[in-house]
């Protein structure tokens, strides 16, 4: 009877946890450069004294959808998505090095640059300032940053820094709790020249909503069926228990 109802309560936790995937994905359907979360899992045998007759369902490595989202034309020259594969290097909240491809740039108070995540944008020397107010702002293909400051001529436009653009191997990469993206194998992100960038337009989530309701629905069965199973293994046991005291 604790064999049936272990299979049942460790398949009940997976499809919760599948739930909690596709939630996630479709609350950040509109987010900019957002890679979908996928969720897996399969049946592992309990092992330890006796015999290995217990079996339960094991999440395994977590993986994410690097398919490239839609692009939106924004026409606003702070706006910049990455052509094909590629990220740009991003510091976290720990100070640390991390990737996105959030392409929504501000430069805050203080005229450093962030992405519309609030993350500082890194050049290959550190997080990019710009001497404020400024009037016009232009970023290349390559990442180059031009700024003119306020009341400067027209053709005085000034390089502030280069935007880092990397493109590891996706297989060494993994999404954190932060939602941001690191290396597994603790390599550091080197500049990559083929990483371009299209100013004026942003690339959008790779979400796709209806699929992901649907998920959402087997889900939700699979959770029924097995919240039944667990049901059903209370009653068997209540019923033996009166066969016993018979």
């Amino acid at each position: 009877m604790d064999n049936y109802l272990y299979l049942a309560a460790s398949g009940a936790k997976q499809n919760m946890n599948q739930l909690a995937v596709h939630a996630n994905n479709l609350a950040n359907a509109k987010s900019d450069g957002f890679k979908a979360d996928m969720h897996q899992a399969r049946s592992m045998q309990a092992y330890g004294e006796g015999l290995p007759t217990r079996v339960f369902a094991m999440t395994e490595r977590a993986a994410s959808d690097f398919d490239a989202g839609a692009l939106k034309t924004t026409g606003r020259t702070m706006d910049v998505a990455i052509k094909g594969q590629g990220w740009m290097v991003v510091q976290d909240g720990q100070g640390g090095e991390a990737l996105s491809r959030n392409g929504s740039l501000r430069f805050d108070e203080l005229g450093m640059l962030l992405n519309g995540e609030g993350r500082p944008v890194l050049a290959d020397n550190g997080p990019v300032f710009a001497p404020l107010p400024i009037e016009k702002v232009e970023i290349s293909t390559d990442g180059i940053i031009s700024v003119r400051p306020q009341g400067a001529p027209a053709n005085a436009m000034e390089q502030i820094g280069q935007l880092r653009l990397t493109n590891p191997p996706l297989n060494s990469l993994t999404k954190m709790e932060d939602g941001l993206f690191r290396r597994l194998d603790g390599e550091p992100y080197l500049g990559a020249v083929e990483v371009a960038l299209q100013s004026g337009a942003l690339e959008g989530s790779n979400v796709n909503p209806v699929t992901e309701l649907v998920g959402m629905i087997e889900a939700q069965r699979q959770f029924d069926m097995a919240v039944k199973m667990m049901k059903t293994a209370e009653e068997n046991d209540k019923a033996h228990s009166q066969l016993m005291r018979v």
